[in-house]
């Protein structure tokens, strides 16, 4: 194999353009199959990275029907006593979601603004200010970037928000002082969002019962994990439905981002049969320009396996220079893709569609491997089923 791999060198190197053509072929086609590989998973790896980064391992939901939100729970504060008497349980966060718009700006669009219970871990990360307090007057309220810099709001700044949800028929004030500037999880580049304390909330919305859309649940490790937590959860309240990390990207999986799959596996499939067909026709031409001088290496001797190697090697060099070259080309035309994806509406500013991994790099290679051998069946079959006197005579005769 040794010797076929550089008598196939050898040959490469008598024709430079043809060499040149297929690998830049093999590149620009490699690194289109690679960031389709990086795609079919790189958004659920996103997706699980930023669950994992919120702290929180458990939610909480009160239907089956939907993985992040469903209809309210209520009696939030009983269950919130309930469950953090279980010792897989390390903390218990409720969060309600309203919207409201800020007073005398009526036609920006509605914000969204969280309830939350301000003295337990909360599903946010402070970039400016001080951790809100919720016996503070009035309310204090933590705003995302993109709600700051489009109120021209710094940390001290006095708002007013006008709440547009629950059963009030006219938007109800709420006094609010921005008490810091955070980055939330899951948040739209262009979102606008807040949070404040489960009480203000309520007023905002005119709410008198103890509702919450979701619990966020952070467990104990020593205890179980996650796992442990959740069947605590289903134990003490069989209505409800706690869903772990694990079992939110699983849904995804099969779910919502099933799209992404699909998708990519449809590209990759074209990619790949354009990636064979271009070899496939250079080593064809090369075979039939070459026909004479195979003839006249197999009636001095040259074995029939000899030749076929020669091919396969020949195909192999071709989709293997070309296949280093389209993994580092491949993942910066990723970042140029992935970034035009994150610019559409509504996605998350620290989502990832194109998302590296051994796994892909793995698949990648493999693919590779099975296109060199497939490129090269024809070919072969040229060079093994050639007539040798007949070539030799029509060589001569042309």
């Amino acid at each position: 194999m040794r010797r076929a791999l550089a008598f196939a060198w050898l040959r490469l190197r008598r024709e430079p353009g043809r060499m040149l053509l297929g690998v830049i072929g093999v590149t620009a086609i490699g690194a289109l199959l690679f960031d389709m590989l990086l795609l079919s998973n790189g958004l659920l790896v996103s997706f699980r990275e930023r669950l994992d980064r919120s702290g929180f391992d458990v939610r909480v939901i009160a239907s089956e029907s939907a993985v992040i939100a469903g209809p309210p729970i209520d009696h939030v504060s009983a269950k919130l006593t309930e469950l953090g008497r279980k010792p897989s349980i390390a903390a218990v966060q409720r969060v309600r979601v309203a919207s409201a718009d800020v007073a005398d700006h009526p036609s920006t669009r509605h914000l969204a603004v969280a309830g939350v219970d301000l003295g337990a871990p909360v599903p946010w990360t402070l970039l400016e200010g001080a951790p809100p307090n919720a016996q503070a007057s009035p309310a204090p309220l933590v705003i995302n970037r993109n709600f700051a810099r489009t109120f021209h709001l710094t940390v001290g700044s006095p708002v007013v928000l006008n709440g547009r949800c629950g059963d009030a028929s006219r938007p109800l004030p709420l006094d609010a002082t921005v008490a810091g500037v955070a980055e939330f999880q899951n948040d739209a580049a262009d979102a606008l969002t807040a949070a404040t304390s489960s009480q203000a909330v309520a007023a905002l919305c005119g709410e008198r019962g103890d509702l919450a859309d979701m619990l966020l649940v952070q467990s104990n490790p020593a205890a179980g994990g996650p796992d442990a937590a959740a069947a605590a959860i289903r134990a003490a309240f069989p209505a409800l439905h706690a869903l772990t990390n694990e079992q939110i990207v699983e849904r995804f999986s099969r779910v919502e981002f099933s799209y992404f799959r699909q998708l990519s596996s449809v590209l990759t499939t074209v990619t790949l049969f354009f990636g064979l067909l271009l070899i496939t026709v250079l080593l064809t031409v090369s075979v039939n320009q070459q026909l004479g001088e195979i003839a006249a290496l197999r009636a001095l001797g040259l074995s029939r396996a000899r030749v076929m190697a020669g091919v396969l090697c020949e195909s192999a060099l071709f989709i293997g220079l070309g296949g280093i070259a389209a993994v580092p080309i491949g993942g910066l035309l990723s970042r140029w893709l992935d970034a035009i994806l994150r610019s559409m509406p509504g996605i998350p500013a620290d989502a990832r569609f194109f998302v590296f991994t051994l796994h892909a790099l793995e698949v990648h290679a493999a693919l590779l491997v099975i296109g060199a051998v497939l490129a090269a069946v024809y070919p072969m079959r040229l060079v093994a089923t050639l007539p040798i006197a007949a070539t030799l005579r029509r060589e001569v005769v042309s």
